[in-house]
């Protein structure tokens, strides 16, 4: 039975050995019986450039291209590392998805994407977001040496923690006029994301239709799961991703 697996929301860094040795189990263990292997953005809680030297960089790279020699793995960009490039994916055998994608399968077409874009109801997030994704400010990043970015990457996390911690908890979820807008642009009534941290499947009707919206787990709270499609049936199902 093909099956697809889906996650987000790691937040790996060089301060997170234990979510970093998690990552390298699921890797070789559940993410080898699936079909094929989705990272809906945030593997990582900052990605500084392709071009980061450190140990930590060399063995996710490694771990990657290790599992991408057994089955295809894609990646969309989050708001913690859209400075992940073309470099990084030949390194590692990744295929790069854009920002929206849409997965065919036998069941159903399924939009595929980070989820922050649909978090209309926080304007100050959203004007944020058109900036770091500017190509100029890319630019502008990779410029810097790597001590500049590692100290720019702790400071905007820095500034993005202040800000959420000041802002009201129902306009950092999604918008579910947008969630609605987005699939009838993409003509899909199934959605799977990431981005806000609060899994859950969400049915609803759709212009008078049944849609689904699944929200995927971060890595840090206790029971945290990927997210297992069968693309034949449409089943989804929890898969546990602690031990």
């Amino acid at each position: 039975m093909a099956h697809i697996l889906f996650i987000s929301d790691l937040h790996l860094s060089p301060a997170t050995p234990e979510l970093n040795a998690q990552f390298r189990r699921f890797l070789r263990g559940p993410a080898l019986t699936a079909s094929s292997l989705y990272i809906l953005g945030d593997l990582f809680d900052a990605w500084i450039g392709d071009d980061d030297p450190s140990p930590f960089s060399a063995e996710v790279k490694n771990l990657l291209a290790d599992a991408a020699a057994h089955l295809p793995v894609y990646f969309q960009h989050g708001n913690r590392d859209f400075l992940l490039g073309e470099v990084f994916a030949r390194e590692t055998g990744i295929h790069l998805l854009p920002d929206e994608y849409v997965l065919e399968t036998p069941f159903a077409p399924w939009l595929l994407l980070h989820g922050d874009q649909l978090c209309t109801d926080d304007t100050e997030y959203q004007k944020a977001r058109q900036l770091l994704r500017s190509p100029a400010f890319k630019a502008q990043a990779m410029a810097m040496s790597i001590p500049q970015r590692l100290e720019k990457a702790a400071e905007i996390r820095r500034m993005s923690g202040e800000a959420m911690a000041a802002k009201p908890e129902n306009i950092m979820d999604v918008n579910q006029d947008a969630v609605e807008e987005t699939m009838r642009r993409h003509q899909v009534r199934h959605m799977i994301h990431g981005h806000t941290h609060r899994p859950s499947l969400h049915e609803f009707s759709l212009d008078g239709q049944p849609a689904q919206r699944a929200v995927l787990a971060d890595w840090k709270i206790p029971g945290s799961f990927a997210l297992r499609l069968d693309s034949n049936s449409g089943d989804l199902l929890s898969i546990p991703i602690q031990g």
